[in-house]
């Protein structure tokens, strides 16, 4: 069982009398920042990742070498 064209109307009509116009039209901007930051954070996370792997590999040689 499907969900047709017919039913995916009537449901966006329902939530746009519920919440109206403005309402999501703000939900979909503070949406789309906080996915600017989530990418950002991730981006910011893999460009430090070599930088703690080269300490790490550091750390583990002067153990080693106790």
């Amino acid at each position: 069982m499907a969900i047709g064209p017919m039913q995916l109307l009537i449901v966006l009509l329902i939530v746009i009398l519920l919440f109206g116009t403005k309402k999501i039209a703000s939900l979909g901007s503070d949406l789309g920042g906080a996915l600017k930051g989530f990418k950002k954070a991730v981006k910011d996370d893999d460009e430090q990742t070599p930088v703690v792997q080269e300490k790490v590999a550091a750390d583990e040689t002067k153990e080693d070498t106790k």
